[in-house]
């Protein structure tokens, strides 16, 4: 039947998502899910949601949350901008700030979605190879044709660049957009939002799926000038103009509200993370300097693939990377410390097998 298929799908090269699993008993360090529950808040807000009005579609306009995130961030409402989830905020993003006929630049080694939704449509570009330390090289990304996007902290390497770097790219490229995806930012690195009162060509994308546990509500967001904003909503009012349902309105808002605990989770990942990085390098692991809530790692010894499969036999899942520039390495989500101590107790095994 492809040959209905419109140009617009021949040219799609489908995002892999990491491996869901079925089933008691796995320890699922593959998709940077967060390990601890949503704030108590958030389920008292779905509770307080599941009336009759679920028979009305949701606000179009999400003020509630606009709102919410606006005096969370210090900006005013009307630089906030609403998704089902970052990943449509990215691909509202290139429809509305990338032009076919000029090339952006992304990161060589970065979020795999950017190359699918530049394919998709029809955004040329270009990949700026990372620096030997896997770190973006800054300058790599000024005066741009088309504008460029990377996250900070990047993935899958989770290093992030300086706020004076940011600032520089920003600068550089005046005119054009420059799109800062800042899924993990919350675990790490520097903000870009100070920077938005002087660039407007600055758009700041965020997530609520990581650091604040509803990546099963599909909560993305941005924050720009207010006509970044507008160009946003036009093209979603264009797609779809309920994209986000009562219950993850209602869920986001009350997360926000919960700031303590927010903070706590927060700190208890970095917390795991800094002492995951010291087993890791214990046991013989390279690891990168992670702004985020995952570690990317490489043993000398043994193959990623090999590993990645002999964890995935003790139902153990982590991502790898088949691509020639990642395929050594492995990317671990951050999980609790008695997931993390089950995963570790295995890891040792293998490696001393390995190794032995």
């Amino acid at each position: 039947m492809n040959e209905l298929w419109s140009g617009m799908v021949r040219r799609t090269d489908p995002y892999i998502p990491g491996e869901q699993v079925n089933g008691e008993g796995w320890i699922k360090l593959n998709t940077n899910e967060n390990p601890y529950r949503p704030s108590p808040m958030v389920f008292e807000a779905l509770q307080q949601a599941l009336t009759s009005d679920l028979r009305k579609y949701p606000e179009s306009d999400p003020e509630k949350l606009r709102v919410a995130l606006a005096e969370l961030h210090h900006v005013s409402a009307d630089q906030v901008f609403i998704g089902n989830g970052s990943d449509e905020v990215l691909a509202f993003s290139f429809m509305a700030f990338f032009t076919p006929g000029k090339t952006i630049r992304f990161p060589a080694i970065t979020y795999s979605f950017y190359p699918t939704y530049a394919a998709l449509f029809n955004i040329a570009y270009e990949r700026i190879p990372l620096q030997e330390d896997f770190a973006l090289n800054a300058e790599a990304f000024y005066q741009s044709d088309g504008g460029v996007i990377f996250p900070n902290p990047n993935a899958p390497t989770g290093i992030a660049l300086s706020l004076e770097s940011l600032e520089k790219i920003a600068g550089e490229n005046q005119g054009r957009p420059v799109i800062i995806d800042e899924a993990y930012i919350d675990f790490g690195g520097d903000t870009a939002i100070p920077l938005l009162e002087r660039f407007d060509n600055l758009l700041i994308t965020r997530t609520m799926s990581k650091s604040r546990s509803l990546a099963g509500l599909r909560i993305g967001y941005a924050i720009g000038s207010v006509t970044m904003i507008e160009a946003l909503n036009r093209i979603k009012n264009s797609f779809n103009s309920y994209t986000i349902d009562q219950l993850a309105l209602a869920a986001g808002v009350a997360s926000v509200k919960d700031s303590d605990y927010f903070q706590t989770t927060v700190q208890a990942i970095i917390r795991t993370r800094e002492q995951s990085r010291s087993v890791f390098e214990s046991v013989g692991f390279k690891v990168l300097p992670s702004a985020a809530n995952f570690l990317f790692v490489h043993h000398p010894d043994i193959p990623a693939e090999q590993l990645h499969k002999s964890l995935k036999d003790k139902q153990i899942l982590v991502r790898h990377f088949s691509k020639p520039e990642t395929e050594e390495w492995l990317r671990v989500t951050i999980g609790s410390d008695d997931e993390m101590g089950m995963f570790f107790q295995q890891l040792f095994d293998l490696v001393s097998a390995w190794t032995d």
